[in-house]
């Protein structure tokens, strides 16, 4: 890149740097986080630490957007620096380069940031992934689902809890689910719910046949105290099991993994990763409340859509992606558009472009 190209460069990622910081608002921010590290110093405010859980996630959000504008800020400010320096020096126009390189990439993510803008946009994400039919084939493409979001969570640095895991019979999984400890992971992974495809040669086929199989991936948000899903005892059925899979021989010899089942709506949940039935039982509920608060927005969304002659966004349990490994190459999402050979990449977590495209879809809708 030759230094008018960087300068245009420049001149064009200043304003749109000056209007994120304006949105992200350090200044107000920093006196809120001020206050809230204040409250963390009151006598007895760590001795009930699920009390204090909302408030320590608002101070983790609170500091994520202060470096986010420090981190803008000071990227103009490089890059600026860098082309003074390369006016007078040309071997400095590649420092140059990739100061605006970096620097593109920040106001670009930023971006897609504040897109960001629904209620529970900025809570913790639970994810469940359940295979559909077709036996071991399914149930190894929900493992391979996993694996991808497991590596998207850990490529952005987001800590993930596996709360509930089952083996498949032959490979794969026949269930997972986790929570990602993280602020936004919500809003970044519910643009991934729904139902995923993958057409491959089968490695269990020994006629070596293309088989086409699915599994359905459900995102809800990680509710706080302020918001109550109320469900009435009648509505559950519980069960309890011996858990399988990691957890020792302590956990697999008693029965401590628990299984909630709401009967009205048939969603079933389960956590098996303490060694605590109580533990394992308030996690599962808490799962349940946010999958039961997800479905009954999902609806207000669809009545919504259909009173203003809208067509709905994809429904869930719809097809929204396919992965095609034979006879092409070829990931495409069904909503967007949005595609890429690199299928391999996208199995590995590379998962930014395609929710880029649904949320700048999403918000291009609300927009219009």
């Amino acid at each position: 890149m030759d230094f008018e190209t960087l300068v245009r460069a420049k001149n064009e990622l200043e304003p749109r740097v000056r209007q994120l910081v304006a949105h992200l608002d350090p200044e107000r921010k920093a006196l809120e986080l001020e206050q809230i590290e204040e409250r963390t110093t009151v006598p007895g405010f760590w001795d009930d630490p699920e009390a204090a859980k909302p408030l320590l996630q608002k101070r983790g959000s609170l500091g994520g957007d202060i470096a986010l504008a420090r981190k803008l800020t000071g990227g103009i400010e490089d890059l600026e620096t860098a082309l003074e320096l390369a006016r007078e020096d040309g071997d400095m126009l590649l420092e140059a380069g990739t100061v605006e390189t970096d620097l593109r990439k920040a106001v670009e993510d930023a971006e897609l940031r504040m897109m960001l803008s629904g209620e529970l946009d900025g809570s913790h994400a639970i994810v469940a992934i359940a295979p559909g039919a077709g036996g071991t084939e399914s149930q190894d493409w929900a493992a391979m689902l996993l694996r991808m979001y497991l590596r998207f969570c850990e490529s952005k640095g987001w800590a993930t809890e596996m709360i509930d895991y089952q083996d498949g019979e032959e490979a794969g999984i026949k269930g997972a689910t986790f929570i990602v400890d993280a602020p936004f992971s919500y809003g970044y992974l519910r643009a991934e719910a729904g139902v995923h495809r993958l057409v491959r040669i089968s490695p269990f086929d020994a006629a070596k046949r293309r088989h086409t199989s699915f599994a359905a991936v459900y995102v809800s948000p990680e509710l706080d105290d302020t918001i109550n899903v109320d469900i009435p005892e009648k509505d559950l059925k519980i069960d309890v099991f011996r858990a399988s899979g990691a957890g020792g021989q302590h956990v697999n010899r008693t029965e401590s993994a628990v299984r909630f089942t709401h009967l009205p709506t048939g969603i079933v949940v389960s956590c098996q990763n303490e060694r605590s039935q109580i533990k394992n039982r308030a996690t599962a509920m808490k799962v349940l409340q946010a999958r039961l608060y997800e479905l009954e927005q999902r609806k207000f969304q669809e009545k919504v859509a259909a009173a203003s002659g809208d067509k709905a966004d994809v429904a869930w349990g719809s097809q929204i992606r396919s992965y095609v490994l034979q006879p092409y190459q070829m990931v495409k999402d069904h909503r967007t558009g949005e595609e890429t050979s690199q299928t391999q990449k996208v199995l590995d977590g590379d998962l930014d472009g395609f929710i880029r495209a649904q949320l700048l879809a999403k918000s291009l809708k609300a927009e219009g």
